[in-house]
């Protein structure tokens, strides 16, 4: 039985993985950098300590990469501010299975961020962990986020769904043993030998309820 499901925030929750990469490529751009469309690819689902590595060591930013984290978490807090790209749905969805089952959430943002949006879409009490991947040794595709959110939940991986939109994070999800309820991602979506790793596949996040999770 699934006993606790674990929301991604960015594509899920959050329409905004086009503004991730909008704002590392402005910087690039602005500073000397080796932007491509690779870049956007390669960074989704890493945690803030290697993205701001491959923006210094591949895209050739002279910043130190702890700069680099810096300046885009100012500019991405910035933009929500602005507006919370809120998806479509995800509000009620995160609210219909919070009300059967505990809610984490495992994000490759950045702690400010994640209590910034969750905070702001008045979600926050509905989740009862949130784990950033700064917060552990390896950003998706490593399933080290979903482990450390099972465990904060108490309960072992295996009794965990896991909601998420990206290649990456699909494979992440299923390196941990958990139910994994793939949403792809409309702007990115993830490649057919990342979506045959999902045991279940939605077009929308306002299909998700706990019977989904259950299967």
């Amino acid at each position: 039985m699934i006993e606790r499901v674990v929301f991604d925030l960015d594509g899920v929750i959050l329409d905004s993985e086009q503004l991730w990469d909008e704002v590392r490529e402005q910087l690039a751009r602005v500073r000397g950098g080796r932007w491509s469309d690779r870049a956007q690819r390669d960074m989704m689902g890493m945690s803030s300590a290697e993205w701001s590595r491959y923006m210094h060591d591949v895209v050739g930013l002279g910043d130190p990469p702890e700069e680099i984290n810096r300046e885009v978490v100012r500019r991405m807090l910035e933009r929500y501010t602005e507006r919370l790209p809120l998806i479509q749905g995800a509000v009620d969805a995160v609210r219909r299975v919070a009300a059967r089952r505990p809610l984490g959430l495992a994000s490759s943002s950045n702690r400010e961020i994640i209590e910034h949006a969750l905070e702001v879409s008045g979600l926050a009490p509905l989740f009862r962990v949130s784990v950033s991947s700064e917060e552990v040794a390896r950003g998706k595709p490593a399933p080290d986020v979903y482990l450390e959110a099972a465990r904060r939940l108490g309960v072992d991986a295996t009794r965990c769904a896991a909601i998420e939109d990206s290649a990456n994070g699909i494979r992440a999800a299923h390196a941990a043993r958990m139910r994994v309820v793939a949403i792809p991602n409309r702007r990115y979506p993830p490649d057919e030998e990342a979506l045959a790793l999902a045991d279940v596949r939605l077009e929308s996040i306002e299909q998700l309820d706990v019977s989904v999770v259950d299967g």
